[in-house]
């Protein structure tokens, strides 16, 4: 694929992680998740802070070493050759990082624009979706993320629609999470638009998308999906879940640089979203025709190919496993733990590497800031707290691929110094 700057492909999949050639195609023969040889060097492609045990990976993802150089590289060419590139040939350098990512998504090119981020994405699905009516209802749920819950509380007054928002259930079931959701579809018959997220970013919880998505299309209502946290941390294509509006980012499990998103939509479904005012009527009417962002960072977008690269060459149901393999560690500790409550089920259907937990009775922001600030005080461990679950805020933690199953010991070691500190 060319990217308009000097790459060299096979260089840059050599240097990502020193194995087998096959490796670099994805297919690694003879190890499995926890090959602990192969992850040390996938870890040593990353330069990590060694001031602390790093396990909130959720905010954004590292760029391994051999992404970060062609970032670099991708920096000098826009900077140096500023116009005299973005005018001759950068445009088609873009479209050309685009088409991987379609590939990589494993839809069709032309279903795919480029947005800043996964919230840019959804929030041009949730305000430009023109299919509402006066008296309609939109739902969301308590796991979603806070900007996207905001987007669709400001379709009250945008669009003179009810507003549902549910509580997912904790613990959950797969089960219990399709009941929720055909409860609130049975309790509101002018139900016409449900934000789904797939991974939550607050406890890990994975939602089943697909079938809750299938019951809301038999019932004439669309549904917008958060893949934010989930295309990358998760083994799946867009595809698997037959959804016709899909937001993701990146730069988080993709490790692509800061500042790359992508909008997804079907080519059936693209008229139901209103093209971007600022974009001009005679444009054709494309996805990017739905997006508008002005100058902004074409390094990063020009990165994506060597990002995908890198994370191929790892395999994608190789990294999915190992994520949760790093979050089963800590997590059997900590059920064996009084007092610690784990909210992610062990399901491997629900979770991926992200799961919270917080200690009994411990409910409160000021609560979950303090025994993030505990583990981070005593222990080196850095986690981050979150608010917004039904029963409480929590405690997230979030591993990646540099973090080893010593890393996920410390933690399991440091918890019963939380819940002990709690009954005191």
């Amino acid at each position: 694929m060319a990217t308009g700057f000097p790459i060299d492909r096979r260089a840059l999949l050599a240097g990502a992680v020193a194995l087998p050639a096959a490796a670099h195609a994805g297919v690694l023969p003879g190890a499995s998740g926890d090959d602990d040889a192969f992850w040390r060097n996938v870890a040593a492609q990353y330069d990590v802070t060694r001031e602390v045990i790093q396990l909130e990976n959720g905010n954004w993802g590292m760029m391994a070493r051999p992404v970060l150089r062609a970032y670099e590289q991708a920096v000098e060419r826009v900077n140096r050759d500023t116009s005299y590139y973005a005018r001759r040939g950068m445009v088609r350098d873009v479209i050309a990082a685009r088409d991987g990512l379609a590939a990589a998504l494993g839809v069709p090119a032309e279903e795919v624009a480029f947005t800043r981020n996964a919230t840019e994405a959804l929030k041009t699905l949730i305000l430009g979706y023109n299919r509402l009516k006066t008296g309609d209802a939109v739902l969301y749920a308590d796991l979603d993320y806070d900007s996207m819950q905001a987007c669709v509380e400001s379709l009250a007054a945008r669009r003179g629609v009810a507003v549902v928002r549910i509580a997912l259930p904790e613990p959950a079931t797969r089960q219990s999470i399709i009941d929720v959701y055909a409860a609130a579809m049975n309790a509101n018959p002018r139900l016409r638009l449900m934000l789904l997220t797939h991974l939550s970013h607050r406890t890990g919880l994975v939602v089943p998308v697909r079938e809750i998505a299938a019951m809301a299309r038999a019932r004439g209502i669309d549904t917008i999906v958060d893949a934010a946290h989930s295309w990358g941390q998760l083994d799946f294509a867009l595809a698997d879940l037959d959804c016709d509006f899909v937001g993701l980012n990146c730069h988080k499990w993709l490790g692509a640089p800061l500042g790359v998103g992508a909008l997804h939509v079907r080519k059936r479904a693209l008229a139901a979203i209103d093209r971007d005012p600022a974009n001009d009527a005679s444009d054709r009417d494309t996805v990017q025709a739905r997006v508008h962002t002005g100058t902004l960072d074409f390094a990063a977008q020009l990165t994506v190919p060597a990002a995908i690269a890198f994370q191929q060459g790892i395999g994608t149901k190789r990294r999915a496993d190992r994520l949760s393999m790093l979050r089963n560690r800590w997590v059997a500790g900590a059920r064996q733990i009084p007092g610690i409550e784990v909210l992610t089920p062990d399901d491997p259907a629900l979770h991926g590497g992200i799961t919270a937990f917080r200690v009994a009775g411990k409910t409160s922001v000021a609560d979950n800031i303090a025994l993030a600030a505990t583990l981070l005080e005593r222990h080196r461990i850095f986690t981050v707290h979150r608010v917004g679950p039904a029963r409480g805020a929590c405690v997230r933690v979030t591993p990646a691929l540099f973090n080893t199953m010593a890393d996920m010991d410390a933690l399991a070691s440091a918890l019963p110094d939380l819940a002990g500190s709690a009954v005191q």
